[in-house]
């Protein structure tokens, strides 16, 4: 026999479960002088770049070092003000000992143990040119070097279309394209920028910057019609002009993708066809 009793729920109130889209600042020195400097480098000139994002601070790299013989003390009331600058909101720590975590509580940070950070690609040593078009990758000259990296807790599907440029971009321009694809039907000429937090295609030239997969995607891609970039990136792993690109794809419709071997990280330039 079933039983079927109402339940009372209350009026003014309900919990629920919920998730939180994050990004992780990946710490790996407590120099804040220093990381208020590559902050600058990478996102001084990309003001709208966050928009008050909640983010997890993760000190899994500065205690793998104090395990070493190398512990470092965290200035966290320094570290959250430098943060807001760039309009991120830290709400959480994670991969803190007991002491840092004990420090980071009393500076308004919940401890998250349980938050998965997502893997940024490890940049590769060499900037030479590589059989098949494969081209190995360096970090980017104006992003987070040595001292932490921003990435995506997890990266998640763009949920708006396109963002769609039908205008050459001039010298100095920039485009970012937040939370989606970006599409550019005209030229990116020498000294312009393209972001994208997705893929990014462009039906003309690319002569400028272009930088996919900005929060950590290393599924995002870049295609072009005619590859002749200044720089190319995809989720932190990139490759500059200075040294010409092959013959094959130089000028020519092109597809840039990240690849992980036992080589390391990579970036894959394929012809199109």
């Amino acid at each position: 026999m079933t039983i079927a009793v109402q339940g009372v729920t209350p009026d003014t109130f309900e919990i629920k479960s919920a998730t939180l889209p994050l990004v992780a600042l990946v710490l790996k020195s407590a120099d804040l002088d220093a990381l208020a400097r590559e902050l600058e480098a990478r996102f001084g000139d990309i003001p709208d770049f966050f928009d008050h994002d909640a983010l997890v601070v993760d000190l899994s790299r500065l205690e793998a070092k104090a395990q070493g013989g190398e512990g470092q003390a965290v200035d966290f009331p320094g570290l959250l003000e430098l943060l807001w600058k760039y309009r991120l909101a830290p709400v959480a720590v994670h991969g803190a000992r007991k002491e840092l975590a004990a420090v980071a509580r009393a500076a308004g940070l919940f401890p998250a143990p349980d938050a998965r950070i997502g893997t940024a690609p490890a940049p590769g040593a060499s900037n030479a040119d590589t059989p098949d078009h494969n081209i190995r990758g360096q970090a980017p000259d104006h992003s987070i070097r040595g001292q932490a990296a921003v990435q995506a807790a997890a990266v998640q599907p763009a949920a708006m279309g396109a963002l769609v440029i039908d205008k050459p971009l001039r010298s100095g321009q920039q485009v970012y394209a937040r939370g989606r694809d970006l599409v550019m039907l005209a030229m990116v000429n020498p000294g312009a920028e393209v972001i994208a937090d997705g893929h990014i295609h462009v039906y003309a030239p690319l002569r400028g910057r272009a930088i996919a997969g900005a929060r950590g995607n290393a599924d995002a891609r870049i295609f072009t019609l005619g590859m002749e970039a200044e720089l190319i990136s995809i989720a932190g792993l990139y490759r500059t002009g200075e040294k010409p690109l092959l013959e094959a794809v130089w000028g020519k419709p092109t597809q840039v993708r990240l690849v992980a071997d036992s080589d390391g990280n990579r970036l894959v330039f394929d012809p199109l066809k």
